[in-house]
Formats: structure tokens, sequence, C-alpha cells
């Protein structure tokens, strides 16, 4: 099992986030920005922020940092590291899994993710043979995306999809994003685009559109 930060807003969750970093970071990295999403008590939301594993990283030289998959080449679409994102995606559907075992239903269940961790998100929830209340996908893109439509589950067809990039992104460039968001749609998902001017990062604006999806598709009660 990877290991998590876990966070409740409040006691005896009935809901879960799993939040995936960026390249290079931890679990620790999304942990402050809980409290500036101003959540309501209701529904009780267990956060759970997974590291990945060290491994080489191609891109930067061989250097060893936590990744989810080796980057090969600038493009990010060349060559790309199928057999590393599956075997991430193995740990983290673990981790969905283990909410299950806690109580949590699949569809109080949202994958979030940033960078490297957006396209784990948008990998794993597209073809997860259960139904997830939603998938957050931040300064990331599809990968793998040729096999997309083979591989892509019904059970999430119709999850609520929230895509977010800034304009001025050095590292996932925006055309790359906007591609991505154009072959959801073309596939019959529903995605709901936003751009915002800031670079590979985070911002307030960002924050408060990430709060009101939540809010929108996780339940106010489960009772």
């Amino acid at each position: 099992m990877l290991p998590c930060i876990e966070l409740e807003t409040a006691p005896n969750p009935t809901c879960s986030v799993i939040w995936l970093h960026g390249l290079g970071a931890d679990g620790n990295d999304f942990v402050p920005i809980i409290p500036e999403l101003h959540l309501p008590e209701n529904p009780a939301i267990r956060f759970i922020f997974p590291s990945a594993p060290s491994i080489p990283v191609t891109v930067n030289g061989g250097y060893v940092m936590p990744a989810w998959y080796d980057i090969i080449g600038r493009n990010l679409m060349d060559q790309e590291d199928s057999e590393g994102i599956k075997r991430s995606a193995k740990s983290i559907v673990e981790l969905i899994e283990r909410e299950v075992q806690r109580g949590i239903a699949y569809q109080n269940i949202v994958l979030v993710g940033f960078s490297q961790g957006c396209a784990m998100a948008l990998y794993i929830g597209l073809r997860l043979p259960h139904p997830l209340a939603g998938i957050i996908a931040l300064s990331g893109y599809l990968p793998l995306a040729m096999s997309l439509n083979l591989e892509k589950h019904p059970a999430n067809q119709s999850t609520p999809i929230f895509m977010a990039h800034g304009t001025y992104d050095p590292v996932v460039a925006l055309d790359r994003a906007q591609a991505s968001h154009a072959l959801l749609e073309k596939l019959g998902y529903q995605v709901d685009w936003n751009e915002y001017p800031m670079e590979h990062s985070v911002n307030h604006e960002e924050l408060g559109d990430i709060s009101r999806f939540l809010q929108t598709v996780l339940p106010k009660s489960t009772t």
C-alpha cells in the first residue's frame, strides 16, 4: 500500500478524495490547501494524499525522485511509460478499494491529480469498472490517449470531469491539455474546462472552482 497522509474535514467521513501529486513532490504537497477550499462539514470528507515511489526519471537525467511513471521525452506523449503508468494505477486502485472496505461507496469517491497526478487520475478514472463521484484533472494531460477508446469503461462515461490549466504553463503546454480536453469531449465525456492566468501551479480562483465542483458532485448527506 502506498504511504499516505490523511485529513478528515469532520468525524465519520462518508466521502473520500484521493489527491495525487506531481513529479518530484510527495503526499505533503497539497495538504495545506484543504482549509482554503472552505468546505462545509456535511458531508464529512476523508482526504487521502499518497506519495509516489522514487524512480529514475529519464527526462531529468535519470535523477531519482518521486514519480508515478517515467518521462522519457519533453513532448510527454513520445515513448510513454505505459508499464509505469499501469503499475502506479494498480497501487492507486488499491487505495480506492481500501476506501470501499472502510465503508465509502465508489460513487462518493473523487480522484484528483496535479500534473503527473492529473494523468494518473484520468487514466484510472476512465477505466475503472465502478462509477466515481468525479475526476479533477489539474495542469496535466490525458496519457495513453490512443488506447482510451478501447479501454474506457462505461461505468464512468457520465462521471463529471473538472479540468483546469494555466495559460502560461511552461511544464505541460496549454495546447497539450486542450487536445486532451477535445478528445474527451469527442468521446462523450462531461468536461468542465477552465483556464487561469498562471503557470504550472494552483491559484485561489481555481481553488474556489474546485470547492464548488466537490460540493456539486458529493452528496450533502448519505443517509
